[in-house]
């Protein structure tokens, strides 16, 4: 991948490149094409990209803001990794969250959303690989919190999202589809609590989805189904 060059100046050129590299590389982390605790080497970035090390430095310092990298000063980057411990107390605190920014979103929500919603939860039901699954969820769950009139908290959850990827991409491939039906189900619940606009009904079944999943990975170990890096 190679980034066009802006007719704006260098500033704008290094920005748009910032900006494309960032995609690339959020995609491929979130894809599981880099295994956690990776180390990240600006000079083999910006020889695979056609670029600086300026773009590369500002789309890993973008990134590390995500909760996707890491950046250590006079030392490099690398992909961030999260142990077991750190991703159960990351999902209790998803628990309280997320609930909240559900029910302020389905205030605001309009039914455009709603439908794109309950395609996305048709979708799921029908994917049949793990990284497709992965990918309807996320979109599921952060399109539901979108029209919460509260950026902050949107931030920290799509971050929270981002250091647990491996986790659920661990678990999806350890329940297979055969284990996601008690998923679709509990999908099919909040969709028709969304459609009735029903805050508290909603708030409940997300956290009884949210807990599910953590006490789930509490009880598998899944230390062996996490990649590491070098």
């Amino acid at each position: 991948m190679r980034t066009e060059k802006s007719p704006d100046g260098p500033d704008k050129d290094q920005g748009v490149r910032s900006h494309a590299i960032a995609m690339d590389l959020r995609a491929g982390i979130l894809a599981g094409l880099y295994a956690p605790g990776t180390r990240v080497r600006q000079e083999e970035l910006a020889e695979r990209y056609g670029t600086s090390r300026i773009p590369v430095r500002e789309a890993l310092r973008d990134l590390e803001s995500e909760g996707l990298v890491v950046l250590v000063p006079n030392s490099g980057a690398w992909i961030a990794k999260t142990d077991i411990n750190e991703c159960v107390e990351i999902y209790k605190i998803r628990e309280r969250i997320e609930p909240l920014a559900l029910s302020e979103s389905i205030r605001n929500m309009d039914e455009a959303t709603i439908a794109r919603l309950a395609d996305l939860c048709a979708q799921i039901e029908a994917s049949t690989e793990v990284e497709d699954f992965l990918k309807l969820d996320r979109e599921f769950h952060l399109l539901s919190y979108r029209a919460a009139a509260m950026p902050t908290l949107l931030t920290m959850i799509e971050r929270f999202w981002n250091t647990t990827q491996h986790y659920r991409r661990a678990y999806s491939r350890l329940i297979g589809k055969e284990g996601q039906w008690i998923i679709h189900s509990e999908h099919r619940l909040i969709m028709e609590a969304i459609r009735r606009r029903d805050g508290v009904d909603v708030q409940h079944l997300l956290e009884s989805h949210i807990r599910r999943t953590r006490l789930q990975l509490q009880a598998h170990d899944l230390s062996g189904l996490v990649p590491a890096g070098k």
